[in-house]
């Protein structure tokens, strides 16, 4: 690997690549300007060089001196750039595609449901850390164990924080609505 290394960087290499660049920077570099979008010039434009640097053996039309033939060289050179802007397109299609299906999985952001709004009230009533180890379990579903893991507490804090932060929550509802749930009233019973 080290020999390989040594090789790759010697001066000849590297004058030979620099032959190479004196040739085909430009006309590359024009020819993705005139393909890509601004934003991707540059990265396909680097990915290019690179592989013209890992393949020079392949190059046609250097010669042993390192002098360049431009008619040989440079249709070769567009295949390989033709190559990375198609890689970089095929990227930054993948990469939409997964941001267009987590937007579409996401919730979209709701207001606080009217029918919701004294338990989010009574959830704002806990600190930080209960808030989220009650999102945790109630939203997320994890168990005590799993909510120890993401907060960073231990698994037994954890039950014992949930089981103090779901007492809260229940006696600040029912101070709002002393009626208990499943419990109906007269006039309920007499509608029915």
């Amino acid at each position: 690997m080290e020999l390989r290394l040594v090789q790759e960087r010697s001066p000849v290499r590297e004058a030979r690549f620099e032959a190479l660049l004196g040739v085909v920077a430009e006309p590359l570099h024009r020819y993705l300007r005139r393909r890509a979008d601004a934003a991707a010039i540059d990265d396909v434009f680097a990915e290019t060089m690179l592989v013209l640097w890992r393949r020079l053996e392949d190059v046609p039309g250097i010669d042993a001196e390192g002098s360049v033939d431009p008619d040989e060289a440079l249709p070769w050179c567009y295949g390989v750039t033709r190559g990375c802007l198609a890689n970089a397109s095929r990227a930054e299609r993948r990469r939409l595609r997964l941001v267009e299906r987590l937007t579409q999985a996401a919730e979209p952001p709701r207001e606080e449901e009217p029918d919701h709004l004294e338990l989010h009230q009574a959830l704002g009533m806990l600190g930080a850390l209960d808030r989220e180890v009650v999102r945790l379990w109630a939203w997320e579903g994890l168990a005590p164990s799993a909510i120890a893991q993401v907060t960073g507490l231990t698994a037994n804090a954890a039950s014992i924080r949930l089981h103090r932060a779901k007492k809260k929550i229940a006696a600040r509802l029912e101070r709002k609505n002393p009626r208990r749930a499943g419990q109906r009233t007269d006039e309920e019973g007499s509608r029915g």
